[in-house]
């Protein structure tokens, strides 16, 4: 196992047991991963057509079975982050017949579920967000109220909320919302980030050219994979080696101070956990 001197987290990615599963796990330790955040898989691609709220339930207990199982592989642990895929307002609208409203009522419903996990300390955080791609004034509309709802969930629980969104660096509205609840702003986490964000946290895609932007902006800021685990997408969109071989590119650019702020202080202040003291037990 490769010891990078450090705790080295992934904050986004999925897993799935009938392809890598706890074989991806095993890769991120070796090279000296220790932490991940791990976030349920889109509901359908687990065979889920959800009809309400609790369909959501075998997703969100499949996914915290995974994150046990890491945890039995890391030198730290893993953690649940659970919610609704926001592209599924376009598989119900367009593929099962729902009207916007409709499927925001679904997706709330599901939402709901997943905040009891994160109530109980069974889940570490939410998930949200709203379509990247173009879609109907009203079906944005949905999408919105459905992220609303997640910030009032977060305020509820008093976590954070991982966002999937447009490719944006800026998310005033989101974190104007996250204010009337009194939802910190750091812990809105865009997932996908470029490296920039006005209005929350951005958990950078592991690229060098997105980790150059993240160095320059001397800011908070997280390092993420959004590996798929998808058997027909071998290593999307980034592979599960992908963080730990960015922090040690890092540490040879001399850049300690920024691996300790995206993988030790960042985390605290985003989600209060303490990757230090859960090494190694």
């Amino acid at each position: 196992m490769n010891d990078l001197g450090t705790p080295v987290l992934d904050n986004h990615l999925h897993l799935d047991r009938e392809n890598q599963g706890i074989e991806a796990v095993k890769d991120f330790h070796r090279l000296g991963g220790t932490h991940l955040l791990v976030v349920n898989k889109p509901s359908w691609h687990l065979g889920v057509e959800a009809e309400t709220g609790e369909d959501f339930r075998a997703v969100f207990e499949e996914t915290i079975a995974l994150v046990e199982e890491a945890s039995e592989v890391l030198r730290g642990r893993a953690w649940p982050v659970l919610g609704v895929h926001p592209g599924l307002v376009t598989r119900l609208t367009d593929e099962r017949g729902f009207e916007p409203h409709e499927a925001r009522d679904l997706m709330q419903d599901g939402l709901s579920v997943a905040a009891e996990y994160v109530a109980d300390g069974d889940a570490l955080a939410l998930k949200s967000g709203r379509p990247h791609y173009d879609v109907s004034d009203a079906v944005w509309e949905a999408s919105n109220d459905v992220l609303r709802h997640g910030l009032d969930l977060a305020a509820e629980c008093d976590c954070a909320l991982q966002l999937h969104t447009e490719t944006t660096q800026d998310l005033s509205d989101v974190a104007q919302w996250a204010a009337a609840r009194d939802v910190p702003r750091e812990r809105v986490v865009k997932h996908y980030a470029t490296g920039r964000l006005v209005g929350g946290t951005p958990s950078v895609m592991s690229e060098k050219e997105y980790l150059e932007v993240a160095l320059e902006e001397d800011a908070p800021f997280l390092m993420e994979t959004d590996f798929v685990d998808d058997a027909d997408r071998p290593g999307a969109v980034l592979g599960p080696k992908t963080v730990p071989r960015r922090v040690q590119w890092l540490q040879e650019n001399g850049h300690d101070d920024a691996v300790a702020v995206a993988h030790v202080e960042t985390p605290a202040q985003v989600y209060g956990i303490d990757t230090q003291a859960t090494l190694d037990g």
